[in-house]
């Protein structure tokens, strides 16, 4: 049997990799007869520019940047020969990860660190930039991004707006003349982990605001900032209906600002992760799929890994189950699409157990799993424990 073990990471829990090596742990403990591979995923979020740049040979580097509460932290990226091209993940620097629940506020709440790691990539030498936008802590419209590359937005009385969506609220006009002079000659693309648009229900405020920390009353706030400010970046850059674009609402609007002020491409990140990995290649000889994510609902349709996965497994008519870290509204309708979901639990995944006892619970859930797949194929043969049955005398 051979089972290829394909998750995304456990947001603010546990990486794509150590997510993949404890679910590899279980089935192993399990099932030592079994072929385990390896192969941690992403989807545009948390995690996508390791990945990207482990099959394209890219080098870490670090930088000393602000992080989306305006202090400072240090946040990877990489750089590929190739273009040469910058990876980074919109969550190394702004990411809601790296804030604890009691302090996610994206009324203040900056993307000025991503835009000073696409700075930093630019100054070394960068002429593409490829960024993934999920597990962002911030609704900002990509605001404080494009401010870190030169882009003035200014209040009626011609000041700088304050930082995260609270200057949403009161920008009057955006100056792109420094951004544009700075950016000259550097292509971009955005690979975004939902496709959905800017505003509206499924948009970054209505949809994603209240899990960064937005009551309803902020909520409504955002909404109408980020209607105004779509309003004036669309007029600034020439670029109207850029905000009803699937990945505009992707990382708190980070997608629109990225379209819309740097003519970025924005891409779905699963599809792309997928052909980077060769991951229809890697099913052709595989017997289960085993695929994984912090939290399984309704948002998993709207581009998240864990449908990618299924898809591609369906296409290849290899069985797939997930392994979620807990089941949230809508999950139904997701789990329709896999063969089998197992939640390692049915509390708010915001109540996260430590990182070591998180890996703990995951290799024993997949020992679990691993351990009902062969009682159910020694049902299926009529085997008793211990060994294949012995023929009658």
């Amino acid at each position: 049997m051979k089972v290829l073990v394909a998750p995304d990471s456990f947001k603010g829990s546990l990486a794509a990799d150590e997510v993949a090596h404890a679910m590899a742990e279980g089935f192993r403990r399990a099932l030592p007869g079994a072929q385990v591979v390896e192969c941690p995923m992403a989807d545009g979020g948390e995690g996508t520019a390791e990945v990207l740049a482990r099959t394209r040979g890219g080098r870490r580097r670090t930088a000393r940047v602000t992080s989306a509460l305006g202090t400072p932290v240090h946040a990877a990226y990489y750089m590929v020969s190739a273009g040469p091209t910058a990876l980074i993940d919109v969550a190394a620097a702004s990411g809601v990860g790296r804030i604890p629940a009691r302090r996610r506020n994206p009324w203040t709440a900056t993307s000025q660190g991503t835009g000073e790691l696409v700075a930093r990539a630019i100054a070394q030498g960068a002429r593409s930039v490829q960024l993934a936008l999920g597990g962002s802590a911030t609704v900002d419209g990509g605001m404080g991004l494009i401010v870190a590359l030169g882009a003035k937005v200014l209040d009626e009385n011609g000041r700088p707006v304050p930082p995260g969506g609270q200057g949403l609220a009161a920008a009057r006009r955006v100056d792109l003349g420094p951004l544009r002079a700075r950016v000259s000659g550097v292509s971009f693309t955005a690979l975004c982990d939902v496709v959905s648009p800017l505003l509206g229900p499924f948009g970054a405020a209505r949809m994603f605001g209240p899990q960064k920390g937005a009551d309803p009353a902020m909520v409504e706030r955002l909404e109408a900032g980020m209607q105004r400010w779509a309003d004036i970046l669309e007029r600034a850059a020439g670029r109207p209906g850029t905000r009803e674009r699937p990945g505009a609402g992707a990382a708190g609007g980070i997608g629109f600002a990225l379209a819309a002020a740097l003519g970025a491409e924005l891409r779905p990140g699963g599809p792309a992760v997928l052909a980077a990995v060769r991951f229809q290649h890697r099913l052709e000889d595989v017997d289960l799929v085993v695929t994984g994510e912090g939290r399984l609902d309704a948002q998993t349709l709207r581009g998240k890994l864990v449908a990618r996965v299924a898809d591609a497994a369906e296409a290849a008519s290899v069985p797939v189950i997930a392994i979620v870290g807990a089941l949230g509204e809508g999950w139904e309708e997701a789990a329709a699409r896999l063969d089998a979901v197992f939640p390692l639990s049915m509390e708010n995944p915001s109540r996260r157990p430590a990182r070591s006892a998180a890996r703990g619970r995951l290799e024993a859930a997949s020992a679990r799993v691993a351990a009902l797949l062969e009682l159910g194929a020694r049902i299926g043969r009529k085997e008793p424990r211990g060994g294949p049955a012995q023929p009658g005398g």
